[in-house]
């Protein structure tokens, strides 16, 4: 189960920060809500998941998933592009979370 609040926590961040990048730096009304309410329920359903995973690992997970996410969205939805180097570095960060679910003990499953 905290890994379901854990993945919620990653959505509503990823929703609150796409819904950042559309607020136009808070000038429009509704993206700016969605902003503030994404980041809110994006912490409290953080907070339930570090009941039981690390404070660490989760946040290293829901950072490193974030990330992909976002680089997504961005990609197809704001037309951003990356340069070479700027995804070999979210490819590090994918790698260092795998690395750590799959070979930590520190993670309890």
């Amino acid at each position: 189960m905290p890994y379901v609040f854990l993945l919620l926590a990653i959505i509503s961040e990823v929703i609150g920060t796409t819904a950042l990048n559309a607020s136009n730096q808070f000038t429009k009304l509704i993206p700016s809500l969605v902003t503030v309410a994404g980041y809110g329920l994006g912490f409290y359903f953080f907070s339930f998941a570090l009941k039981a995973i690390p404070m660490g690992v989760a946040y290293a997970i829901w950072g490193g998933v974030g990330i992909v996410l976002v680089t997504l969205i961005g990609f197809f939805l704001f037309k951003q592009r990356l340069d070479l180097p700027a995804l070999a570095g979210i490819a590090l960060i994918v790698i260092g979370v795998l690395v750590m679910q799959l070979f930590s003990k520190t993670i309890s499953h």
